[in-house]
Formats: structure tokens, sequence, C-alpha cells
């Protein structure tokens, strides 16, 4: 993975100055980082912060990234909760975006190309020009400090797991998935695919689907 600009996006409100200012930092060495302070729009949070990192989910990330790195952002978030109490006070999400799915949509120049070489528009979710990866999303939320702590050690342990989920039958016959979302299940203490939105449309699992 080359050592580009690539831009994060740091979107939050009540996410105190001191907070912005170590995660801006511990992303600044790998990423322009751009910030947004948005409106409290959700009534069971007082806390609400989203990462968007441009880069896929994949263990070539976490090595271009640096374990280290990783590890100073998922202390800082437990932190975070630990400061708002043994409440349900904040919610994270940290998305990893494979760029090549929003060039699909925006990308005029390479549908112009498309159009030159005979291709035509993609129009399928079975389209083989579709990116192979998706986007990943990771959604904590849990109002106990020990469960919403497990969650955000287990994220990484998940990029084993995707590609075996991703090459199961019940997606692979399906579509290739455009966004994953993972959910954390308290029984199990464990991240399972909850959602898949394709190109035409979405799937909901429950957390025994893709086991077999």
């Amino acid at each position: 993975m080359d050592d580009k600009p690539l831009q994060t996006k740091l979107r939050y409100y009540g996410i105190s100055p001191w907070e912005i200012e170590v995660l801006y930092g511990i992303l600044d060495d790998k990423f322009m980082v751009v910030q947004e302070e948005t409106e409290h729009t959700n009534p069971h949070f007082v806390s609400d912060i989203i990462i968007t990192i441009p880069v896929q989910f994949s263990e070539e990330f976490f090595k271009w990234f640096g374990f280290k790195r990783w590890e100073k952002i998922k202390s800082l978030i437990k932190e975070m909760k630990r400061r708002r109490g043994n409440r349900k006070d904040i919610q994270v999400e940290i998305i990893f975006e494979n760029e090549e799915w929003k060039k699909i949509h925006t990308d005029d120049e390479a549908a112009e190309r498309r159009r030159q070489n005979g291709e035509g528009p993609i129009l399928s979710d079975k389209d083989e020009r579709l990116p192979d990866y998706p986007n990943v999303k990771f959604v904590i939320d849990s109002s106990e400090n020990h469960i919403f702590n497990s969650a955000i050690e287990k994220i990484d342990v998940m990029v084993e797991l995707l590609p075996y989920h991703l090459n199961h039958s019940k997606i692979k016959n399906w579509c290739k998935p455009m966004i994953v979302d993972y959910t954390y299940d308290v029984t199990f203490s464990k991240w399972y695919v909850g959602h898949v939105l394709s190109f035409d449309g979405g799937r909901t699992f429950s957390i025994n689907e893709l086991r077999d």
C-alpha cells in the first residue's frame, strides 16, 4: 500500500476537544483528516463518533497502518466509554471503505470508458466488474463497559473471518456485497454479519445463518 494522502473523516458530536485532538493525532500520521461536528440527532446517545477509513478492511491495512497505532485507537475509544460511565451514552461507528465502490457511482470517466468499450452500464449486483471486496462497518453501542470493550478488541480478529463470510454460499450465490454491516452479539460475545447491502438491495442475516 502506498503512502498517499488518503482522506479519513471524523464525524461526531458530544466528543471533547481533547478526545478529538488525540484521535486526530493518531490518524494524522497516515491520513489527511477531515473533521465535522454534527448536530445531536440521536436521543439515545450523548456522544457519537463515526470514523471512516478509506482503505479496505484487510490484513494489509493493519500492516500498513501499524498495529501499535491501531491499539492506540482502540485504547482511546475504550477510554471515551470509561469517561462516560456504565451507561449507553456513546455510539462508535468504524467504517472501512473500498474506494472502488465509490468509483462505480461517481467516476464518470470510468463509465465513459465502459461505454466506449461497448461494455454498457453496470446494472446487476452479479456483474463481474463490481469490486470483490466490500465496505465494512462496525457499530459499538453497548451500555456495559466490558461488552463495549470486548467488541472493540475483537474488530481486528474479523479480518480473518471476513473472507470466509464473503465466500459463504448464502452470500456468494446471492451477490457481491457492497456493504457488510457487522453486529456484535452479547450472548455469544462475537461479531456476525448482521446486514449486507448489494448493488441491487439488502439482506439481513441472523447470527447462525453463516455458520455452516
